[in-house]
């Protein structure tokens, strides 16, 4: 069973992906597809429900997110 992590009430986990993702310049699509280059498969919806903090984040999902948007735990747990 794949470790999930719980977002807070709210939804900073999401907010912060989404926000990094945007600084990027890159698309939902584009982040899915970059994710499914490592190996993670995730759709383009569940990535919106992550994003808006209403679903929770799988270990290998959070891992694949960090190195896809290069950036640190810290930034994504602040």
């Amino acid at each position: 069973m794949e470790q999930k992590i719980k977002q807070d009430e709210k939804g900073n986990l999401g907010r912060n992906i989404r926000e990094a993702r945007l600084a990027m310049g890159i698309g939902q699509t584009d982040l899915v597809r970059l994710l499914d280059l490592q190996g993670v498969p995730i759709t383009r919806e569940s990535l919106v429900k992550i994003e808006r903090g209403i679903q929770h984040v799988q270990v290998k999902q959070l891992k694949a997110i960090k190195k896809a948007l290069d950036i640190t735990y810290e930034q994504l747990f602040e």
